[in-house]
């Protein structure tokens, strides 16, 4: 077999090869046969060993993780074995033995590179020469002093021109109302109010004269010096464009039927993502189809830290990606029986009838089990809900119903108002935090410490919803509060008390490194998929809307 080929021994059975290839975009989980590929490979990880000179705890470094892919194989000679990738660099190296290479024309990559880097990194240093000088440095300095200290000045201004103004207010009721002072005495008394107010007016022209003037010794050198930094910086862009277009030039992606295609075509009218066809996939894909070897299966998984926005669990199975590969894949598979990809979904309907836990004339809190829909799914097949439940029994409620939402996956208490005013007033309590909620989970790994808060950002990831993704610049606040109930074992019990209300908050919070690094066990989405997700919405506590008593509900999970 190929070099780069690791063949099963012992050999697969028949009825263990699949007759077409798996979806590299299906998202229930890889075939059997790619699943021990990607288990073998994992098990080298696990003894330390990546390649030569490559330990696996280089993986476990700050921001060291790594996709890494797995491509089953049948050799001409009819053996079974696979191959191995990783996503991008590995520790700086495009190629690395034992790992299939990287899919661009090495020759034509080595005449645009170098000498590009090295124009992109002449651009950077000048750019940060200017931008670190002390002329430009000084200036923004002397400049943003000037601005806060005009700003001091219009405010004492203002300030002291809208109290005169009330005493001019103040004396013109009196003068008008006086009967003590004859006609001519009003006349110059007023007089001399409205010169002191065209006398403010001027005072106030005055300072802004002074003060653009002063801008004047300022703004001009540094406006021309922020110029000259945009149009360094716009140029690097330009560059950096031009010489991605050439680096993306250097692919050639091939089909199963023989065909090849540029690159950049496969993504008209637009460009290619930074990255694009140096995904574990196409690189495996590339390989076979250039060896002579039939692709049976593919898994991608992740190995070592996750990246810094989260999102992936090391050891965990992950779906091709949409935003590189989507464009990608199907051109690559031409050629090759492909099965469509399964796509998780609810089941249609959860038997069972749903759990009410308190019910009056304005409120109902219900207890959701795992696996039902707090509201209908966008997919009109799946038409079960928490929601649709509530309007069958409650035929005569009016307004929203559902004050809040649980996921999908988690269990526990979820409150619904029976009028549209009390579904109000319970929204301003969770809005102003005044509804206490405790989850309760059983997480991967032993957390350190005993209880904490986490607070960091999040948003959805575009390109791979729903899941969510810590994001310092365009996220938004997420703070939960954690303690720890239990360790048993490999796994720690935790409680959650969510200050926030994000998609997904206590499922992220508990997976990142920022967080508990320790993903609930069973979460699919940021961890490893298990029979459930253990994550239960336990207790909840609030002021009764209309009767304003402090009430309390409590669920125990059931896990």
């Amino acid at each position: 077999m190929e070099t780069c080929v690791t063949p099963f021994e012992p050999q697969p059975a028949p009825d263990a090869v699949t007759g077409s290839f798996p979806s590299p975009f299906d998202e229930l989980g890889p075939h059997a046969l790619a699943r021990r590929a990607a288990e073998l490979l994992q098990a080298e990880f696990r003894a330390g060993f990546v390649a030569p000179g490559i330990p696996a705890s280089l993986l476990d470094g700050p921001e060291g993780g790594k996709m890494f892919g797995v491509l089953v194989v049948r050799a001409p000679d009819g053996r079974i074995g696979f191959l191995r990738s990783f996503s991008g660099m590995l520790a700086g190296r495009w190629e690395v033995p034992g790992f299939v290479p990287p899919l661009f024309d090495r020759e034509a990559r080595e005449q645009v590179e170098p000498a590009g880097e090295a124009v992109v990194k002449a651009l950077l240093a000048r750019a940060e020469e200017l931008r670190t000088s002390p002329e430009l440095t000084g200036l923004r300095a002397a400049h943003e002093t000037q601005e806060a200290r005009h700003a001091t000045e219009r405010t004492e201004l203002r300030a002291r021109h809208e109290e005169r103004k009330r005493r001019r207010h103040t004396r013109r009721a009196e003068l008008e109302s006086s009967e003590a002072l004859t006609a001519e005495a009003k006349r110059e008394a007023l007089h001399t109010l409205d010169q002191e107010s065209r006398g403010d007016k001027a005072e106030k022209r005055r300072m802004e004269a002074a003060q653009d003037a002063e801008r004047q010794a300022i703004v001009p050198r540094l406006s021309r010096l922020e110029r000259r930094l945009r149009a360094l910086e716009r140029l690097r862009w330009i560059v950096c464009r031009a010489i991605m277009k050439r680096l993306h030039d250097t692919y050639a992606v091939p089909n199963a039927r023989g065909e090849r295609r540029p690159l950049r075509a496969l993504y008209a009218p637009g460009e290619p993502p930074s990255g694009a066809a140096d995904c574990a996939a196409p690189k495996l894909l590339a390989h076979a189809f250039a060896h002579g070897l039939r692709p049976l299966a593919l898994a991608e998984f992740w190995w070592g830290t996750p990246p810094p926005s989260g999102g992936r669990a090391s050891g965990a199975f992950y779906a091709a990606c949409r935003d590189k590969c989507a464009p990608l894949l199907p051109f690559m598979l031409e050629g090759l029986h492909v099965h469509s990809p399964r796509v998780f979904a609810p089941p249609a309907v959860v038997t069972g009838d749903l759990s009410i836990v308190f019910e009056d004339a304005w409120i109902v809190v219900v207890d959701k089990p795992e696996g039902l829909l707090s509201v209908p799914a966008r997919d009109t097949s799946v038409t079960d809900s928490v929601l649709a439940r509530l309007r069958a029994r409650y035929p005569h409620a009016s307004g929203p119903l559902l004050v809040h939402r649980l996921d999908l996956d988690t269990s526990g208490l979820l409150v619904a108002a029976l009028d549209s005013r009390t579904h109000a007033a319970l929204q301003r309590r969770f809005a102003q935090r005044e509804i206490h909620k405790r989850y309760v989970a059983w997480v991967e790994g032993l957390v350190r410490g005993e209880e904490g808060t986490i607070d960091f950002p999040m948003r959805v990831d575009l390109d791979d919803r729903p899941r969510q993704i810590h994001d310092p610049v365009h996220g938004k606040p997420a703070v939960t509060r954690w303690r720890v109930l239990e360790r048993r074992g490999q796994r720690t019990r935790v409680a959650f008390f969510p200050l926030t209300g994000r998609t997904h908050q206590l499922r992220v919070h508990a997976a990142h490194p920022l967080g508990l690094g320790a993903p609930i066990v069973g979460d699919r989405l940021y961890g490893h998929e298990d029979v459930r997700l253990h994550l239960h919405a336990e207790s909840l506590s609030f002021l009764h809307p209309e009767t304003g008593r402090l009430v309390s509900f409590e669920r125990p999970a059931p896990f």
